[in-house]
């Protein structure tokens, strides 16, 4: 028999419910000459009272997540939501935009191929009363038939032409696409914001807003009340960012201190690329819109004149003496020389050319402006990194850093061009 004497018991430190034995308590075992043990008191080191979750970091694709207690990530929960929210609302845009760019696009080949169909239908008939008045004088039934329904497709094509040149469906599908694509590039912006567990505030909550609300104007949906000038009177670069310089307060005068990856040189570098952007390839651009909007202006004009025209001529169609003579003409020819012109405006995507050059227009207005509002500002923190944003401005003109340098040297050499 031996006996075990416990002098204490292991307890936790500090903890309110301790579990207590009395005092020489003694536990009994029974076994065969076992030695007698003498347990001396141990205590417990002190538990931190800090939750043990508080001191990890939660690791997600490969980025590490601080806890919302550490220091070093100190977001609004709530700024955080109405980032993800405006995210969530981008890519409803984005879809929207895709699908209502694709559905115009689809207007633009069904009313060409349509109005086309018509148009040469109309002057068939017209050909083929002429031919039926003079071959058969006696049966006007089949000559009437054919005079009416030419005339009649004629009027037809002029009405659907006036409607198609007003609200141009080609521009209409590159302006869709293009507000497919800007949404997509602030949607990434925002992403990588919120990926890089920068200290987000409502500053950059209004700023998203602002980003948004300027391309929902830039780049309506509807048409009736909403829809863009098709054949405006003073040619402008497309704008869809928000005034620039809103959150860069100017500083004090003076002399360029070197930091934040900036200093002097870079900053005449990027002051000469200004140059070159004012001077040479925003005015290029907007002088290629001019005159493909002249080109478009007198092919909308002309392809219901001329259909007017063949309806007119067709009306006319077996009268007598000279009228009819030039009523066939006018309604064979005039018939024929719309469904070309309709062609070319149309199936040559004209208005989308439009488009297009002023967007470049206003990327190239954008670049002017986010270079001179970084420049402006005189403290260089409060700037974009110089490195950085010089990379920008290389990879978005398409060149490499070394061309960007001597960018204003070789203007005529070198001159930004996208297409």
């Amino acid at each position: 028999m031996a006996t075990f004497q416990v002098s204490s018991i292991f307890c936790l430190m500090g903890s309110p419910d301790q579990m207590r034995f009395p005092k020489g308590g003694a536990i009994k075992a029974t076994t065969n000459n076992a030695p007698k043990f003498q347990v001396s008191p141990i205590s417990l080191p002190k538990l931190p009272s800090r939750s043990l979750v508080d001191n990890l970091d939660i690791t997600s694709n490969g980025f590490k997540i601080p806890s919302n207690n550490s220091a070093n990530h100190s977001d609004d929960p709530m700024v955080t939501s109405k980032l993800y929210a405006i995210m969530e609302a981008i890519a409803d845009r984005v879809e929207m935009h895709k699908n209502i760019g694709a559905q115009r696009d689809n207007w633009n080949h069904l009313l060409l191929m349509s109005i086309n169909a018509i148009t040469l239908a109309a002057a068939t008939m017209a050909g083929i009363a002429a031919t039926t008045c003079a071959v058969t004088t006696g049966a006007r039934a089949p000559f009437m038939a054919l005079k009416l329904s030419s005339t009649i497709l004629y009027v037809a094509a002029t009405g659907m032409l006036v409607v198609m040149n007003k609200i141009q469906p080609s521009q209409l599908a590159e302006e869709q696409r293009h507000a497919a694509r800007l949404f997509k590039q602030l949607h990434a912006q925002i992403q990588t914001t919120l990926s890089l567990h920068s200290e987000n505030t409502m500053v950059d909550v209004n700023e998203a807003m602002e980003k948004v609300l300027a391309l929902d104007k830039a780049y309506p949906l509807p048409l009736l009340g909403e829809m863009l000038d098709k054949f405006p009177k003073t040619v402008e670069p497309t704008i869809w960012w928000p005034k620039q310089n809103h959150r860069r307060a100017q500083g004090a005068e003076g002399k360029l201190i070197d930091g934040n990856g900036w200093s002097q040189k870079l900053e005449e570098e990027m002051i000469e690329v200004v140059g070159v952007l004012k001077s040479k390839d925003v005015p290029e651009y907007l002088n290629l819109t001019e005159k493909a909007l002249k080109i478009n202006r007198v092919m909308a004009i002309s392809g219901p004149i001329l259909t007017g025209l063949a309806a007119l001529g067709s009306a006319f169609v077996g009268s007598s003496g000279t009228y009819g003579v030039w009523g066939v003409m006018a309604g064979v020819i005039c018939g024929a020389l719309a469904s070309v012109v309709n062609t070319l405006e149309h199936g040559g995507q004209v208005g989308m050319v439009v488009e297009m050059y002023r967007s470049n227009a206003g990327f190239f207005r954008l670049m002017q402006e986010t270079i001179e509002s970084n420049v402006k500002e005189k403290q260089v923190e409060r700037r974009e990194n110089g490195q950085v944003f010089e990379m920008k401005v290389a990879l978005q003109l398409g060149r490499s850093l070394s061309e960007l340098k001597h960018l204003a040297n070789f203007s005529e050499k070198f001159a930004s061009k996208l297409f």
